[in-house]
C-alpha cells in the first residue's frame, strides 16, 4: 500500500459516494487507474464495504444503549458472537478485555424496546449477565480520522 492508496482510502472513508473520476482528480491519476486500485484494495480485503450513514431516531430508533456482557464459565465466546448476531437490535460487536467479554451497541425504539432486548440477551445460552449504560445524548459516531503514515499492505 502506498502514499496513493492511503489518500483513496481516506477520501473513500470520508464521502463512499466520491466518485472515481472525482478520485482520480484527487490523486492525479485516471478514472480507470484509481478503479484498478480500489478493486485490488477491496480483492485484498483493505476496503470491506460501503453503507449509508443515518440519522437512528429518524428511523424510530430513539434510544441507544451500550451492553457489556460477561458469558459464563467455559462457554465458547465464538458461539455465543454467533448467536448475538441473530439480535438484529445490536449494531455493533465488540469482544473485549476487561470484566466483560462483549460490548454491544444496541439501538431501540424506546426504553420498553431496550428492555426486551437485554430480556433476550439475559436469555442467551453461555450469557450470564448483562450491564447497561443509556445513551443520554450523541456528540458525534463514525468518526473519520487521519490514517497512520506507517500502514503496509
Amino acid at each position: 500500500m502506498d502514499a496513493v492508496d492511503r489518500q483513496l482510502i481516506q477520501a473513500l472513508r470520508e464521502n463512499g459516494r466520491a466518485s472515481y473520476a472525482e478520485l482520480g482528480r484527487l490523486v492525479g491519476l485516471s478514472g480507470p487507474s484509481v478503479t484498478d486500485r480500489i478493486n485490488r484494495l477491496e480483492a485484498g480485503g483493505v476496503i470491506t464495504g460501503y453503507r449509508a450513514t443515518v440519522h437512528a431516531p429518524s428511523l424510530g430508533l430513539g434510544v441507544t444503549a451500550l451492553i457489556g456482557v460477561q458469558l459464563s464459565d467455559a462457554v465458547d465466546h465464538e458461539e455465543v458472537a454467533t448467536r448475538l448476531r441473530d439480535l438484529a437490535e445490536i449494531e455493533d460487536c465488540w469482544f473485549i478485555a476487561g470484566d466483560d467479554s462483549f460490548m454491544l451497541k444496541v439501538r431501540a425504539g424506546d426504553v420498553d424496546d431496550l428492555e426486551r432486548v437485554i430480556r433476550r440477551l439475559s436469555g442467551t445460552k453461555g450469557v450470564s449477565r448483562t450491564r447497561t449504560t443509556i445513551v443520554l445524548s450523541t456528540k458525534w459516531e463514525n468518526r473519520v480520522g487521519a490514517l497512520p503514515e506507517d500502514i503496509e499492505g
